[in-house]
């Protein structure tokens, strides 16, 4: 009766875990369409441009950006800074040990980030970063609060800074504002951004598209199937009483 009443509660608490689980911050729609090829390879070029200074992304290979439309040429003009055959996977120089050193913590590797965290935090993160000069890298972040990364696109959006509300005792960010413009519109900056979280959600999974392609065959195979399997039935079926 004990364990009956312990696995009773267990099955009560399940729906208060669950909403526990989703209280954080509001995250924005990322604008993630797997389709859109030239999308895919602008965010590639932010990715090797910009994270793979410090990010590995060791489950993904140069040469499988062919998927998105370039050839091994482009990929090897445009993208290779740091490999030299387009079979490499993407691999950093970064010592693990001398970056906890520096930043308090390793940078992780991003080859699965996007499922790991989602493509809409990833597009709110890096669009939270805000001026905080309590922080050692002069940095803090809406979505990670004390966040150990410094802000490397910041040249590009401008430094950004919060506005307080007050909630209860405590004060609350409102929203960001542009204090010193960066060297694009924020608008080009959000659309930078969607490229590159758009690249890294289809990184995660290089093959979905196809993969989902293949569930619709499938789908559509078995739907046929049942309309032949089900008069094959009545067929053998009809002299049986």
């Amino acid at each position: 009766m004990k364990r009956l009443k312990n696995f009773l509660f267990l099955l009560m608490a399940v729906p208060v875990i669950a909403v526990a689980s989703e209280e954080g911050p509001r995250l924005d729609k990322a604008p993630v369409n797997l389709s859109d090829q030239a999308s895919l390879q602008r965010g590639a070029r932010m990715f090797v441009n910009y994270c793979l200074n410090c990010h590995s992304a060791v489950s993904m290979r140069y040469s499988r950006m062919q998927d998105l439309g370039l050839t091994e040429d482009q990929i090897k003009e445009n993208l290779m800074f740091a490999a030299e055959k387009p079979g490499e996977t993407m691999t950093v120089g970064m010592d693990k040990k001398e970056a906890k050193n520096w930043f308090g913590s390793a940078p992780p590797d991003l080859s699965v980030i996007a499922r790991a965290r989602g493509s809409d935090w990833l597009y709110t993160y890096l669009r939270g970063f805000y001026r905080d000069d309590t922080r050692p890298t002069g940095w803090n972040n809406v979505v990670f609060p004390k966040v150990a990364m410094p802000h490397v696109l910041w040249s590009l959006q401008g430094e950004m800074v919060p506005v307080m509300k007050k909630e209860g005792e405590h004060e609350v960010i409102e929203r960001l504002e542009l204090a010193k413009p960066g060297s694009v519109t924020l608008a080009e900056y959000d659309a930078m951004v969607g490229d590159l979280v758009n690249y890294l959600t289809w990184m995660g999974e290089p093959a979905q598209l196809e993969r989902k392609q293949l569930g619709l065959f499938v789908l559509a195979f078995l739907a046929f199937f049942f309309v032949v399997a089900y008069y094959l039935k009545k067929e053998f079926w009809k002299d049986v009483h």
